[in-house]
């Protein structure tokens, strides 16, 4: 079948990132995280005390769609929550939030191991900042 659709980079792209997105996610199940629930693990730890709402902002998460994230990770035991001010609480790992993070890390990083190998020798050094070039 002739497929037109291909010659657009952003069909291409849509097609990339959801082959992507849905292997990640297979492979972060072993975990028992979501590419999301890793996302926020890794800024928390990388920004003790941060806000949900500047989790949200910075991952381009809706309120409404935070909660239940924040929720399930906190139920979990893998993040706390500590007041910063009168109405401000800030995020931390908990030691099972560490551990569960060291893992879904190693996954991680075999996974974009193997996805750059993917990719031509001679394109990798191209392909991130021609991705940040699209979003950034």
């Amino acid at each position: 079948m002739k497929d037109p659709l291909t010659s657009f980079p952003g069909y291409s792209l849509r097609r990339a990132a959801n082959a992507a997105s849905a292997e990640l996610a297979q492979r972060l199940s072993v975990v028992g995280l979501r590419q999301s629930d890793a996302s926020l693990l890794m800024l928390v730890e990388a920004n003790p005390g941060v806000t949900a709402s500047a989790l949200g902002r910075r991952l381009d998460i809706q309120r409404a769609n935070m909660v239940p994230i924040l929720k399930r990770l906190e139920d979990a035991g893998l993040i706390t929550r500590a007041p910063i001010d009168g109405k401000s609480q800030g995020l931390a790992l908990t030691e099972a939030g560490r551990r569960t993070l060291t893992e879904a890390f190693q996954v991680i990083e075999q996974f974009e191991r193997e996805l750059i190998e993917r990719i031509p020798a001679e394109h990798r050094a191209h392909l991130l900042p021609a991705l940040d070039a699209i979003w950034r």
